[in-house]
């Protein structure tokens, strides 16, 4: 019996057309799960990420949806609460670089909104669905190394972060006797358009590479596993933990 075995599942992957988003979905269809995909501008056969799924044999749906928009985001958390959702890795997120003093209130706004309060409304609408179901489920945050450190220009990604390692735990205090487990996964510096800004700036790229043990920057790909383990019965009694996927940066 294999205990990463997803064949069968539905999983929904928030961020889900590049990136970790991508890598992630890609990874459950790989382990047998069929895809809800959304993100932003999701086209509904999914695109590249679609076309990987259905590569593996396995179903995608794309679904757009505006992460900011909590209107939007309620509508979604509504029509995914129909469906026997089994998986939610809420993994949809922006970042907003700029000095703490000249921070503006509409970058704060924006990203505490996508990334903390959709987080929170979405998993509370497929969570309702699971426990009004008896539906044993796996949901999963992607929090980030700023769940635990402060950063640098970017104080409401920061807040949101912190708030996602939270939000995990609050959830898991509550629904793990219920047969749900909530988890988040803390990416370290991955390649990806959110660390665009910081591997183009020759200084910040090399401080950040100095200080990870293991000598390079990740890649999407690298929280396939991670993610996997915590959406499958290998994880059945994990709950409430934020597994650091850094290249040993937590550890320095």
């Amino acid at each position: 019996m294999n205990p990463f075995d997803l064949t069968g599942k539905t999983a929904v992957v928030t961020g889900a057309r590049r990136g970790i988003g991508a890598a992630i979905a890609i990874a459950l269809a790989e382990a047998g799960a069929d895809i809800i995909g959304v993100s932003l501008s999701m086209p509904e056969d999914g695109a590249e990420t679609g076309s990987a799924v259905r590569a593996c044999g396995r179903r995608f749906t794309g679904i757009a949806c505006d992460f900011s928009d909590r209107g939007k985001v309620l509508d979604l958390g509504k029509r995914l609460a129909e469906v026997p959702v089994d998986i939610l890795v809420n993994n949809a997120g922006t970042i907003k670089r700029a000095p703490a003093a000249e921070h503006p209130a509409e970058y704060w706004d924006e990203v505490l909104e996508t990334n903390l309060s959709a987080q929170f409304f979405l998993t509370q609408a497929i969570g309702q669905q699971m426990i009004a179901t008896g539906r044993k489920g796996k949901i999963i945050f992607t929090a980030s190394l700023l769940t635990f450190q402060g950063g640098i220009n970017v104080p409401g990604y920061a807040a949101s972060k912190g708030g996602v390692g939270q939000l995990a735990k609050a959830f898991a205090n509550e629904w793990a006797a219920k047969g749900i487990n909530v988890n988040a996964i803390a990416p370290g510096y991955i390649a990806t358009d959110n660390t665009e800004a910081l591997r183009n700036d020759p200084q910040r790229a090399a401080s950040i590479l100095a200080r990870i043990p293991a000598g390079r920057w990740g890649q999407a790909k690298d929280m396939a596993g991670p993610a996997v383990f915590l959406a499958s019965s290998a994880s059945d009694y994990v709950h409430g933990t934020i597994i650091t996927v850094d290249g040993g940066w937590m550890a320095r």
